[in-house]
């Protein structure tokens, strides 16, 4: 019998990936091409629909020639959670001032709709209890009031169809209006088995929305990993290079593939805590620009700040709690290439290619390591130095869009030292930040024992061992390491029906590569350090009431 394969499709913040994975999880070839992002006005991310399609279809012919088209059995995508925006002809619509039809996507990361994020909560309708008490302008809902209000005569009331990025993806693949549970439940405040409540959307001004039984924004819902309808229609067959008919698995947001590419590995042999227990004792990090922190229950709970219960999301039949950290990848890049000493750091790296490959987080974690007294951890280097990271504001779990970065411990120099101090001090702070998410949940009833991490910044090993370090858990690696792309192929997997479930596909398909324990020396370290990044946030919030004194 011929191999089969799974093709699984990723389209991140600035490309579109894909992957041949084959039915135990490895990964074949992938393939990888840029997309483009506008920043017509600050704040306003916005990006295409129709160039993320075509992109699409050129990774997945990439990946699958050479391969006979039957061999592919099924496909999946995942996406970021953007809004895409199509009149009744289902052609795209201007998300901006600007006009450009072509320009129809508002970005995940789009923050041009706080104002009304904080209107909708300050409603104090029930559904907000599902996304921590507070709504995040990331999420659709203010978004879509953003687009009534703004742009009113050249999108709302022209607009038909509004799609999450991944539900768009499952649209011109199959030609079906179904949308995600993951992304309804997770971004529009959609509450399986009752559905939509009309009364939030009547609320905050979008009675619009309920007619034709919410046909706009999703009338069908189907769990993740099921399979659309008859699969690939004849015309979205001819645009991936794929057969007509092959298995289409109902799609995710970007992070919960990851977190389906992680979480359900078997870790038989490698001494975790978690090893006789259920995937409920595990958390899930996808990090990359920003870091989502997946938690899944048999029962709903409720932690203040983060986002769930969401019921059936990532995992049929699962609750998830999601929380997460609005700038991580984003944050490091912007404090090491925002510090004077930079220009120096790119000198040195050019010096060092043969030794980094010219990247400059390795050479910075070399740099640390030869700036230890001798047999010193790297940690302790920033007992001095700390940072508060929500540069961007706090997702979880204060939900607070309002907080600001800090630094505390600046000198005058501004050597290449202090910029690997700098970056030091930021990767504990995120790892710290992890920490405060895991607190919450932990009070809410969540007993993790181990953390599973994937996406960009988990190629760092300082990256990794600190939040091994200042969480006290071992640190769980994939042994692929695109596991968000095996994550989109277990959607596809589990559609072709090779797999009888999707914890089946999960269990076959993710693989264990690698475990980080914490030092354990460190400990005392790091709950000092904690208790300065509480403190950090206490301060800012103190300094924000002096001055809005009168």
């Amino acid at each position: 019998m011929a191999e089969r394969f799974y093709v699984g499709v990723d389209v991140g913040t600035g490309s579109v990936r894909a992957a041949l994975v084959t039915g135990d999880g490895r990964l074949r070839c992938t393939a990888e091409e840029p997309i483009t992002i506008w920043e017509p006005q600050p704040e306003h991310f916005v990006q295409s629909s129709t160039e993320i399609w075509h992109k699409c279809c050129a990774v997945v012919k990439k990946v699958t020639e050479g391969v006979q088209s039957e061999q592919v059995r099924g496909i999946g995508f995942d996406a970021t959670c953007s809004l895409v925006v199509l009149d009744k002809s289902f052609q795209p619509l201007p998300v901006n001032q600007d006009g450009d039809a072509q320009r129809n996507i508002v970005m995940w990361m789009d923050h041009r709709a706080a104002e009304q994020a904080t209107r909708i909560t300050n409603s104090s309708h029930e559904v907000l209890r599902r996304v921590g008490g507070v709504m995040s302008q990331e999420m659709q809902p203010p978004k879509l009031l953003w687009l009534k209000e703004n742009l009113k005569e050249s999108c709302w009331d022209k607009a038909a169809h509004f799609f999450d990025l991944p539900d768009f993806l499952s649209w011109k693949a199959t030609g079906l209006l179904t949308r995600s549970l993951c992304t309804l439940v997770c971004k529009w405040t959609y509450c399986p088995p009752d559905g939509w409540d009309a009364t939030f959307w009547t609320s905050i001004g979008l009675e619009e929305l309920l007619e034709n039984n919410f046909s706009k924004i999703g009338s069908e819902t189907s769990p993740p990993g099921s399979s659309l309808g008859k699969g690939l229609t004849m015309e979205a067959a001819g645009d991936l290079g794929l057969n007509p008919g092959t298995a289409v698995g109902a799609s995710l947001i970007d992070a919960h593939a990851g977190g389906l590419g992680v979480i359900g590995a078997d870790v038989k042999g490698f001494s975790l805590p978690c090893e006789h227990r259920s995937i409920s004792s595990r958390m899930a990090m996808i990090c990359g620009t920003s870091t989502c922190h997946m938690a899944i229950s048999e029962t709903p709970r409720f932690v203040p700040g983060v986002w769930g219960p969401y019921l059936s999301a990532m995992v049929p039949g699962l609750w998830l709690n999601e929380g997460g950290q609005s700038a991580t990848g984003r944050l490091i890049d912007h404090v090491v290439k925002g510090h004077a000493g930079f220009t120096q750091l790119e000198a040195q790296v050019q010096q060092s290619v043969p030794f980094t490959g010219g990247n400059i987080y390795s050479y910075l974690n070399s740099h640390l390591g030869q700036m230890t007294k001798s047999g010193s951890p790297v940690d302790l280097l920033t007992s001095s130095l700390h940072v508060w990271p929500d540069f961007h504001g706090n997702r979880s779990p204060l939900a607070d869009p309002t907080l600001k970065g800090m630094v505390t411990g600046l000198s005058l120099s501004q050597t290449l030292d202090d910029l690997a101090l700098l970056y030091l001090a930021t990767i504990q702070a995120l790892a710290l930040g992890t920490l405060h998410i895991l607190d919450a949940m932990k009070k809410a009833g969540h007993d993790i024992s181990a953390l599973f991490l994937c996406g960009g910044l988990s190629k760092n090993v300082l990256f990794v061992q600190t939040h091994a370090n200042a969480t006290g858990l071992p640190v769980v690696l994939p042994d692929q390491t695109e596991a968000v792309l095996v994550g989109a192929a277990v959607l596809g997997a589990c559609a072709s029906r090779d797999y009888s479930t999707l914890q089946e596909a999960m269990e076959k398909m993710a693989k264990v590569g690698k475990v980080v324990q914490p030092e354990r020396e460190l400990q005392s370290f790091y709950e000092r350090k904690y208790k300065v990044f509480l403190r950090l946030v206490s301060h800012q919030r103190e300094y924000q009431a002096l001055m809005e004194q009168r």
